[in-house]
């Protein structure tokens, strides 16, 4: 029996072993009488017993650590009825337990576990998490610089490609300045022929002969 999976309910007195969960609850079986049961998470808590830490004067420690100092020192478990008793045994086994947070029901909790697991043989142990390393695939690396390689070849064929469009581009476009002017010239030449053909119409020959005829008509009426 693992004792990951182990667990402690609330309103229920002993430990249990998690056989199966489910989202209203667990199916869990008691170490003591082995029986098999449904509790409710509606009204009921569950506690993984490897999760517990347990206060001390220093850092916290695992409740594992309890138990390892509890096995291994020579003294008998004492009575879980007797709270003197119970303080007395954890400042022997355990003194760096901090006795103003731990309280004695604490302490009588901890013995009855401890009690419960060594009858059910169960080893007391952390799961250890083993964290599997990724080993990068040797093939990908090796298809890597070869792609940027292609990469760079694709590149330097389109360079002299792009340099050849760029020439027609540049030859066109000295083609076309050089048809724009010659355009332009046209156009200026017709507006001189057309200004030289409009002058002579503009001369004012015409209008000579009406100040001609006014003269006249001035010399003719001093004669009466």
């Amino acid at each position: 029996m693992e004792y990951g999976k182990i667990v402690s309910v609330t309103g229920l007195p002993g430990l249990f072993e998690l056989v199966s969960s489910k989202n209203d609850g667990a199916i869990v079986r008691s170490l003591e009488d082995k029986s098999t049961k449904f509790v409710s998470s509606r009204i009921h808590n569950f506690s993984h017993l490897e999760s517990i830490e347990i206060y001390t004067v220093r850092d916290n420690v695992n409740l594992v650590d309890v138990f390892t100092a509890m096995g291994s020192h020579s003294d008998k478990l004492p009575d879980g009825k007797d709270a003197s008793l119970v303080k007395k045994y954890f400042e022997k086994v355990f003194p760096d337990l901090d006795f103003e947070r731990v309280y004695t029901s604490d302490m009588k909790k901890i013995v009855k576990w401890y009690s419960i697991l060594k009858a059910a043989d169960v080893e007391i142990k952390l799961r250890e998490f083993e964290e599997e390393a990724e080993e990068a695939p040797t093939e990908e690396v090796a298809e890597k610089p070869a792609k940027k390689a292609k990469k760079e070849e694709v590149e330097a064929e389109e360079k002299p490609k792009t340099a050849k469009k760029k020439a027609e581009t540049a030859e066109e476009a000295g083609e076309e300045k050089e048809e724009k002017p010659k355009k332009k010239a046209a156009p200026k030449a017709k507006k001189e022929e057309a200004e030289g053909e409009e002058k002579p119409k503009a001369a004012p020959k015409k209008k000579a002969a009406p100040a001609a005829e006014k003269g006249e008509k001035a010399e003719k009426k001093p004669k009466k």
